[in-house]
């Protein structure tokens, strides 16, 4: 919200933070931050287009957009012609812009991608990989200009990548509703991305959704989607007739006179939307949500599924699920077979940490014995046959508290790379200037590692266990 006051609406972010702190309020500095690096990368990025002109064929008042009626036109003139050069990986790249002067091509906005589809000019044909709006023109990104102008132009959109991105724009409005209802009036959208394969939805919530909640959710835009609820589309109605309605309006989008106003149900679902969507529910299939997580402070996202694309999961998930259940040998009490397992995990381990440790202890009256005084300290390397991490640490706590003013450096093959372990006793980081940290980090120069840690306890690993043995006798000259 803060990067879009000044983004959009010019408000100083320093204000934003006064006025905040004034009334009790943090600002996320950094999800602004964060965004005001979007933005330059994206303007960055602009500046490595270099623009031609537009060459001008004919005159036209504007484009009339056939995007909510029509996937062909048969009789379309290109009015106007551009080539871009892009600067990609230091080499220039060549993009080629055509606007017609009506199309049925769908311009991205509002979250939704442009279309894509193919042109036919006097029997030439022409990819168009995707569809931007500038300014009030409808654009085509095509693969190549036409070897003529003249003719009619026949223009045909991806009718099957339309229609899943349908699915996904509409299930997005039976989504926002059903949050709504679930987590309460104050979630708003923040947010979308919407194309054939991907449902992206940002929203204003201040914790993560339970699993309960999550299906509920679920649940409630499925028994939606089965109720077949037709498509109610009210265009260029006046924007307080559709505020009269009770339709969603975003906050910072920018409104005009008149509005579009889409509605699934007028109990359930209406909004304000520019997008293409389903003539019936029913079409959108199935819905499934894959993930919900934080992307800042207060804003949660939505990732999900419709149609093609949720059947395509669901079969993934249940094949691996049979596939666990053929590991068992028994489709019956699946989850208290795993659970079972997992206690049984746990014992083991604790086991496992009891054996640990007492291999440790075993050590420990050897290792005593082999202290020796170097320049007025008590001095232990040793490597040692031990593979876990905790039971090393905790050997070298023991070792240093019960032989006092010493300094103890051990090594060890742990998971099959080697680590180092050094205790420092206080009394010497003090006296003698002794460092954990800095000893380690010279040594792991032995083992082609690195670590770090504080002036009494430090830790390195690295990727070349043959060096243990140098580094431990290495340690002496480094007193």
């Amino acid at each position: 919200d803060a990067f879009l006051l000044k983004d959009t609406f010019g408000f100083p972010f320093d204000l934003t933070l006064l006025i905040a702190s004034e009334k009790g309020l943090k600002v996320d500095e950094e999800g602004y931050n964060a965004e005001l690096k979007i933005q330059k990368e994206r303007s960055q990025a602009d500046a490595k287009k270099s623009y031609g002109d537009w060459i001008e064929l004919s005159k036209a008042d504007g484009v009339e957009s056939l995007a909510y009626d029509h996937l062909s036109v048969k009789d379309a003139k290109v009015v106007k012609h551009r080539t871009v050069e892009l600067v990609e990986k230091k080499k220039k790249v060549l993009q080629y812009q055509l606007v017609l002067d009506k199309t049925p091509f769908y311009a991205e906005s509002g979250g939704q991608v442009g279309d894509k589809g193919m042109l036919r000019i006097d029997g030439e044909e022409i990819r168009v990989l995707n569809t931007q709006k500038e300014n009030e023109l409808i654009v085509h990104y095509v693969n190549k200009l036409p070897e003529s102008f003249e003719g009619d132009v026949y223009a045909e959109v991806n009718a099957t990548r339309r229609s899943l991105t349908e699915n996904n724009h509409s299930a997005t409005h039976l989504l926002h509703a059903a949050l709504r209802s679930v987590l309460g009036e104050h979630v708003e959208q923040r947010g979308s991305f919407l194309d054939d394969k991907v449902l992206r939805f940002d929203f204003s919530h201040h914790q993560a959704m339970t699993q309960e909640e999550i299906l509920q959710v679920e649940e409630i835009v499925n028994q939606r989607i089965r109720q077949n609820f037709p498509l109610q589309e009210d265009r260029s109605i006046p924007i307080a007739e559709a505020q009269a309605a009770g339709a969603m309006m975003l906050f910072g989008e920018k409104y005009g006179d008149t509005v579009r106003m889409i509605t699934f149900d007028p109990s359930f679902s209406r909004e304000l939307c520019g997008g293409t969507h389903v003539p019936f529910t029913g079409k959108i299939g199935y819905f499934k949500i894959k993930t919900e997580s934080s992307i800042g402070s207060g804003i949660r996202r939505v990732e999900a599924l419709t149609a093609n694309g949720a059947e395509a999961y669901l079969k993934k998930e249940l094949g691996e699920l049979q596939s666990v259940r053929d590991l068992f040998k028994n489709s019956k009490g699946l989850t208290d077979k795993i659970t079972k397992l997992q206690d049984e995990n746990k014992a083991l381990k604790k086991e496992v940490e009891k054996l640990l440790a007492m291999q440790a202890q075993a050590l420990k009256g050897s290792l005593k014995s082999q202290f020796k005084s170097k320049d007025g300290v008590n001095l232990l390397t040793a490597r040692l046959p031990l593979s876990d991490s905790n039971a090393i640490k905790t050997l070298a706590y023991e070792l240093e508290r019960e032989q006092g003013d010493c300094l103890i450096v051990l090594g060890a093959e742990v998971k099959g790379k080697p680590q180092l372990t050094v205790v420092v006793s206080e009394s010497l980081t003090g006296d003698r200037g002794l460092h954990a940290g800095k000893m380690v980090k010279a040594l792991a120069q032995h083992i082609r590692g690195g670590g770090g840690g504080q002036a009494f306890f430090a830790t390195a690993g690295g990727s070349d266990v043959t060096g243990l043995d140098k580094a431990l006798a290495a340690v002496e000259e480094l007193v």
